[in-house]
């Protein structure tokens, strides 16, 4: 018989430098870009705090995590979820049987059969054996 090799920890992502993920270095890549852009383009104050904000969002994608999921993913996940919600109601028009009507009315129709103590005994030592032992008849 062939044996395969089970890959193992397969959720950690790969270090390229120090502690820093690829994911992670292409976060601050484009967010230093975005800097560089703004710098050229905007006045000193308005390039700190363009800078500034740019930065606390790259951390903010870069490392934080929201119940074992990336904040990017996190984010994505609500703006799907606004956009086609799952919840599904259900308008039961008038005239119709509901379930519980159904259920209460097979209950009705069903006689209910009494167990004598001693067959109940046998039931259970069958369910307890697995079916091998099937009961005095």
């Amino acid at each position: 018989m062939q044996q395969f090799t089970v890959p193992q920890f397969i959720d950690v992502e790969n270090k390229i430098i120090g502690p820093i993920t690829v994911r992670q270095f292409l976060i601050f890549l484009t967010a230093a870009i975005l800097i560089g852009v703004s710098y050229k383009i905007f006045d000193f104050a308005l390039f700190i705090l363009v800078g500034a904000l740019v930065f606390i969002v790259a951390i903010v994608i870069g490392f934080v995590k929201v119940n074992g999921q990336f904040f990017h993913l996190f984010i994505l996940n609500i703006i799907q979820n606004l956009r086609r919600p799952n919840v599904r109601v259900w308008g039961r028009r008038p005239g119709e049987v509901s379930a519980q009507v159904a259920v209460k009315e097979m209950v009705e129709i069903i006689p209910s059969k009494v167990y004598q103590e001693s067959h109940l005994a046998d039931l259970a030592l069958i369910v307890d054996t697995k079916g091998r032992y099937r009961g005095e008849k």
